[in-house]
C-alpha cells in the first residue's frame, strides 16, 4: 500500500512519461485493490481497472450497464490509493449525457487516476466483446468527449483521456464508421483512440494506419493476440489485457473450493505447501504488516513496540532489519 510511499508526481504525468518511454505500454487489468497490488508487485508500471471486472467483483453481475458511477468511482479510488503506479480506468459511457460526463471526469480525477476511457455506446452499455451493442449518434459522441476534455483541462491537464468507439461491433456497424469516430474524438480532445473489437489483423493494421493519433488496443475477446514486437511494428501506443487476472482468479478459487469440498479441510494444508517458495507466499508480508511496524517506529512512542514481546503469530520485521 502507499501509506506514505506515494510517488511525488501526478498520476497523469507519470502515465504520459511511460507512454513516451515504452511503445507499446503493456497494462494488465485488475478488478479491485488487491489484484492491483499483485500486478504492481509483479513489476508492471501501470494498471488498468476493468469495468467488466469491477461489475463482477463488486456486484456479481455482468458488464451490462448495471454498475453506477458511485460504485465504479469508489472502486477506482480504492485501487488508485492502493498502488503507487498510475491507474487507467474504464468509465463506461460516462454514466449519462455530456453533463454526466463532466461529473464522471471530476470524480475520476479526484480519485487519483492517471487516465480513463469513455465510450460511445447507448446506455445501458455492455461489454465490448458481447453482441447486441448500440452506439449514440456522432454528434452526441463528439459532444461528450468535448465535455470530458474541457473538464480535464480545468482540473488536471495531465490526466489522460482515451476515446473508445464501439461502432465497429455495434448493430449495423462498420470499420469505416469506427475510424471516422476515432479521428473525430481525437479532434474533440482525446489523447488516444480506442477502436473496440477489431476482428482480425487486417482491421488492426487499417486502424493503425488511418487513425490520426496514438492507438489504444484492447487485447481480449474477439480481437487478435499479438507479441510486443508485433504491436510495436504497428505503432500501437498502449495495450490492455483487461480480464485475464479476473479469469485466473475465478478458476483458481473454484479449483481450491472443489479440492476442499472433495478432500476436506486438509486440502488447505496441501495448498499451503505450494506457497512456501512463492514470491507472494507470505500473505502477511504482502499485506504490509512490515510497513505498519515501520510507521509505528517512526511516529508512535517507543513503548509501543513492547506489544510485540512474547507474542505468538507472524512477527513483522523492524525497519532496521
Amino acid at each position: 500500500m502507499r501509506l506514505g510511499q506515494a510517488i511525488p508526481e501526478r498520476p497523469g504525468t507519470t502515465l504520459r512519461r511511460l507512454m513516451r518511454e515504452q511503445a507499446p505500454l503493456i497494462v494488465p487489468g485488475c478488478y479491485n485493490a488487491l489484484s492491483a497490488r499483485v500486478l504492481e508487485e509483479a513489476g508492471f508500471p501501470a494498471v488498468y481497472m476493468s469495468g467488466y471486472g469491477s461489475s463482477l467483483a463488486l456486484l456479481g453481475l455482468p458488464d451490462a450497464g448495471l454498475s453506477t458511477l458511485t460504485e465504479t468511482a469508489m472502486n477506482a479510488r480504492l485501487i488508485a490509493a492502493a498502488v503507487k503506479v498510475p491507474v487507467i480506468a474504464d468509465a463506461d459511457t460516462g454514466f449519462g449525457n455530456a453533463i454526466n460526463v463532466v461529473r464522471t471526469v471530476e470524480e475520476y480525477i479526484r480519485s487519483g487516476l492517471g487516465g480513463m476511457h469513455l465510450e460511445d455506446q447507448v446506455a445501458p452499455k455492455r461489454c465490448g466483446h458481447v453482441a447486441g451493442r448500440e452506439v449514440v449518434d456522432r454528434a452526441e459522441a463528439v459532444g461528450k468527449m468535448r465535455a470530458a476534455h474541457a473538464t480535464r483541462q480545468a482540473l488536471d491537464p495531465e490526466f489522460v483521456l482515451i476515446a473508445r468507439t464501439d461502432s465497429r461491433g455495434a448493430h449495423g456497424g462498420s470499420l469505416d464508421e469506427a475510424i471516422w469516430r476515432a479521428n473525430a474524438l481525437l479532434e474533440a480532445g482525446a489523447d488516444l483512440a480506442f477502436v473496440e473489437g477489431p476482428k482480425d489483423m487486417a482491421e488492426i493494421e487499417r486502424v493503425c494506419r488511418e487513425v490520426k493519433g496514438p492507438v489504444f488496443y484492447n487485447m481480449t475477446g474477439i480481437s487478435p493476440r499479438m507479441t510486443r514486437e508485433q504491436m510495436a511494428s504497428l505503432g500501437i501506443a498502449v495495450t490492455i489485457l483487461p480480464g485475464v487476472t479476473m479469469r485466473a482468479s475465478i478458476i483458481a478459487m473454484y479449483d481450491l473450493a472443489v479440492a476442499i469440498r472433495d478432500k476436506g479441510p486438509i486440502a488447505e494444508a496441501e495448498f499451503n505447501k505450494k506457497l512456501a517458495d512463492h514470491p507472494l507466499g507470505n500473505t502477511h508480508e504482502f499485506a504490509g504488516f512490515d510497513r505498519i511496524r515501520a510507521l509505528e517506529e517512526a511516529f508512535l512512542p517507543p513503548e509501543t513496540a513492547r506489544k510485540y514481546e512474547g507474542t505468538l503469530g507472524h512477527m513483522p520485521r523492524r525497519a532496521a532489519e
